[in-house]
């Protein structure tokens, strides 16, 4: 599950909505394919599920009171579900249905992104002042490596089901009286202060879109396509890769292993263990037989590997290599 929050995809949030809406409305702009008709995509708000797009930037525009010049007036929240996500709600409730299941989906998301600001009077979407829009497609940019060499045009259309949400949410709440932005997110010296303007933890709302997409839609979700493996490869440190390594051992040598290695995973991210052996402790009784499951043989599949080891002789080589080239 990709959730992002930007400025705008048209590059300004300090003026008006409107390059944003009209941008938005690409696919209603599409010709009709094979002389079939398309079904112009409303705009949704957990209301009304049929808003007109000069309706969303007249909501937007007005709702901007004692924001300045250079203060951002907007944000673009982006709800893009995997390729695998898609493809269980499709399963579940077939190509219109899972439009539909999305958009409710979105509504919950914005119940999160409201309590996430930790403000009295922000509890759910209904306080905030927001416009959803469901795209089918995506398109290839000049970004893109398929464009770059040259196997993909910029503009052409993108393969597999590209479902997704774009959200227009504004600054300031549904009484055009309390700011709220997710652009605050240091905590600062003053605890009060911080928590006064309504600090915002990304990493956090990313995470609970995550997780009630599983608990909506009953996903089990492999640990390689969670957002807590995710971050912990790229940002943490060699003992959770180590960890979360011999995680990803034990999902893929023994499936059935996966609800206990998420669980575990979310502790690693946390860094509550110093090693792998302390995360294989604490799991009691069920230590050996974990043990057990990740150093035994797998039929073809050669010497195994201790992950801390081979965590340990990554952590070597990259050093040697920065070092060779600060010598250089």
């Amino acid at each position: 599950m990709y959730i992002n929050i930007t400025k705008s995809e048209t590059g300004d949030n300090k003026g008006s909505s409107g390059a944003l809406v009209h941008y938005l409305e690409k696919e209603n702009r599409m010709k009709p394919e094979n002389g079939m008709e398309n079904k112009p995509e409303r705009w949704f708000n957990g209301t009304d599920s049929d808003i007109k797009p000069h309706k969303v930037r007249m909501g937007i525009d007005r709702n901007v009171a004692k924001l300045g010049r250079e203060d951002s007036k907007f944000f673009l929240i982006n709800i893009s579900p995997s390729q695998k996500e898609l493809a269980h709600l499709v399963s579940q409730y077939g190509e219109d249905g899972t439009g539909e299941k999305l958009k409710e989906f979105a509504m919950r998301v914005m119940d999160e992104y409201a309590r996430n600001f930790k403000r009295p009077g922000i509890e759910s979407h209904k306080d905030l002042l927001w416009f959803g829009k469901l795209e089918n497609y995506r398109y290839y940019s000049h970004n893109d490596k398929e464009v770059k060499s040259g196997l993909k045009r910029k503009g052409e259309r993108k393969e597999g089901r590209q479902m997704h949400i774009q959200i227009i949410v504004s600054r300031k709440d549904i009484t055009n009286k309390i700011k709220l932005s997710p652009q605050n997110t240091s905590r600062g010296k003053n605890k009060a202060h911080s928590q006064k303007l309504g600090q915002f933890d990304r990493t956090a709302f990313k995470q609970s879109g995550e997780t009630l997409f599983d608990e909506l839609f009953d996903f089990e979700r492999n640990l390689k396509d969670s957002l807590q493996y995710a971050n912990t490869m790229k940002n943490g440190t060699a003992q959770q890769k180590a960890q979360m390594h011999t995680l990803t051992e034990l999902t893929e040598r023994h499936p059935q292993g996966q609800p206990l290695a998420m669980e575990l995973a979310h502790d690693v991210a946390q860094g509550m263990f110093e090693s792998v052996g302390e995360m294989l402790t604490t799991t009691g009784s069920m230590a050996a037989d974990l043990l057990g499951l990740l150093m035994a043989p797998v039929e073809g599949a050669g010497e195994q590997q201790n992950p801390i080891e081979e965590e340990e002789k990554r952590r070597k080589r990259k050093k040697k290599a920065q070092e060779r080239g600060i010598r250089r």
